[in-house]
């Protein structure tokens, strides 16, 4: 599984940093029954590289559909390859749907998900009726008109730390419900609208509900004061309908610490 990643005796751990389209994958973490993930491409691939079964750590996961610039991942092996052509070996034996970015030596220590200590998200919405030709795939199509200044006032109330539990998945369960949101941002292009959230941790289902608050609030349907409401019971906080996965993509990770030797 993804939280697992046993330690052989492999002199040598090395740091992914990569993107791809979670369009044609059941989400990042590996799953039993033979069903496509970015996790098991990724390890079938690295495998053909460095010649030995590899075992991948991810950051984090993401759910079917969902697109990824910057995930990270690690690895232990006795391959000699230099970090520096490392990319270049591996991209050529992966789909060209998933794409490594950056390969680092790191120290044993780091780990993908202790070390990240904050994650950016961003989610994209297509504000208008005629939707461009494969847009669907990567933007949420929102053609109701829609006003960016009280989605930006609204979104100001989300920054701080806060228990999430009103805007997370129902009957979800975590030791603590409880985040801090460092950004919280809405701008337009054109017709494109994207929202911008970077925090300590995410809560399933939390991005897109706090993006569907918004939309709700840019529509006029509420008010952009007093309709943010923490709680830690799920309330009418969340929206009537929450955004679909296909505008989400996980952009960029904070490392904690030092990650080389």
């Amino acid at each position: 599984m993804n939280q697992t990643l046993e330690r052989p005796s492999y002199p040598r751990k090395l740091k992914l940093t990569l993107a791809y389209d979670g369009s044609g994958y059941h989400g990042w973490q590996r799953q039993p029954g033979g069903v496509l993930t970015v996790q098991e491409t990724l390890e079938h691939a690295l495998a053909r590289v460095v010649q030995h079964p590899v075992a991948v750590r991810g950051a984090g996961r993401t759910d079917t559909g969902v697109h990824a610039a910057g995930q990270v991942a690690a690895f232990y092996t006795n391959s000699p390859i230099p970090a520096e052509r490392f990319s270049h070996a591996l991209n050529s034996r992966l789909p060209a749907d998933i794409r490594i970015r950056q390969t680092e030596d790191v120290d044993f220590s780091f780990d993908p998900i202790l070390s990240v200590r904050t994650k950016l998200y961003r989610y994209t919405v297509f504000n208008h009726t005629d939707l461009p030709p494969q847009a669907d795939k990567y933007s949420y199509h929102f053609w109701k008109t829609c006003s960016v200044e009280p989605m930006q006032q609204a979104a100001k109330f989300f920054v701080g730390k806060h228990d999430f539990t009103s805007f997370s998945a129902a009957g979800s369960v975590r030791q603590t419900m409880v985040r801090t949101l460092l950004r919280c941002q809405v701008h337009r292009r054109y017709h494109w609208i994207y929202f911008d959230l970077e925090a300590d941790g995410f809560l399933y289902h939390m991005v897109r509900n706090i993006v569907g608050t918004l939309l709700e609030i840019g529509r006029g349907h509420w008010p952009p004061i007093g309709s943010i409401r923490f709680s830690p019971r799920a309330t009418v906080a969340t929206p009537a309908r929450r955004p679909p996965r296909t505008g989400f993509r996980w952009c960029a990770c904070t490392i904690a610490r030092k990650t080389s030797n």
